[in-house]
């Protein structure tokens, strides 16, 4: 039995429109699951709406339209709802909740360089959401650590990119610095370094939850400051519709949290049988 699903963004393809309909109808398929369902937005259903194949939208207009639409009430989606904490207005889909000994939450990290790039940027925006975004990234590790959690689950949208070694799938950095190869910060780096900091601090597991990429994966590629892994820290990449690869690899992980195991968070790929591709289902 499902206790709760999280969906981490991109609720559509970044080049397709950002018509109001396309929201209404992800919303009623968050309401047609039966257990609590969660959600943090995606790039392609607000930073890139400027594009102008995606309906050449004011891309901040659609981030109020989201956060008034999808983030009306302090409850998830789903046909049974469970309480959520959340942030300050405007910062409202950023959420978090306790079950079984673990605390989860919701962080607003989105890619195109977390509003830093693509069609038009925007600082400011960036700015004070990024200062938002891991404030609320340190209270739930505050909260956490004061609970004596067993373990912490981060899901944000954005693949920040953790190293040198991926380059077709997510941004270059120092795995020391958490800075860019030319030295410089980028729009992940300050949320890179409050999440190393905290991980390290709290010393029990912590998994981070991200999509953006669409390519599943489970590994520990963090390191700290002198290059050492950071072996606490999980990385776990949702599967997604595929354009890189042409492929439908719209599938989900299980998660099972037994708080009195040594590593916490246990992972189970999911295959849905009707979205297979290269080899039927049997």
């Amino acid at each position: 039995r499902v206790t709760f699903s999280v969906h981490a963004g991109d609720i559509k393809a970044g080049g397709t429109r950002c018509d109001n309909p396309v929201y209404a109808q992800f919303e009623a398929s968050l309401n047609s699951l039966r257990a609590p369902a969660m959600y943090t937005p995606g790039d392609n259903e607000w930073t890139d709406c400027d594009r102008p194949s995606a309906g050449a939208y004011d891309s901040e207009e659609r981030l109020q339209y989201i956060r008034a639409n999808l983030f009306d009430r302090p409850t998830s989606h789903g046909q049974r709802h469970m309480r959520l904490e959340v942030q300050e207005a405007p910062y409202v889909e950023n959420r978090r909740w306790r079950v079984g000994g673990v605390v989860y939450a919701t962080l607003h990290v989105v890619g195109s360089d977390n509003n830093l790039g693509d069609v038009a940027p925007d600082p400011a925006e960036w700015a004070a959401r990024d200062a938002a975004t891991n404030e609320w990234l340190r209270e739930t590790f505050a909260e956490a650590g004061r609970e004596r959690a067993a373990g912490v689950m981060l899901v944000i949208q954005a693949n920040p990119g953790f190293d040198m070694s991926d380059p077709t799938r997510a941004p270059l950095r120092d795995p020391r610095t958490l800075l860019r190869p030319d030295g410089q910060p980028d729009g992940f780096t300050n949320f890179m370094r409050a999440l190393r900091e905290e991980t390290v601090a709290y010393r029990r597991p912590v998994v981070l939850v991200h999509g953006d990429s669409h390519y599943l994966r489970i590994d520990k590629p963090l390191q700290d400051a002198e290059g050492r892994r950071v072996e606490n820290f999980t990385r776990l990449e949702a599967p997604g519709d595929n354009a890189q690869n042409g492929n439908n690899d719209v599938h989900w992980v299980k998660v099972t949290a037994t708080p009195r195991s040594r590593e916490v968070f246990a992972f189970e790929p999911q295959v849905v049988p009707g979205n297979r591709t290269a080899v039927p289902a049997p």
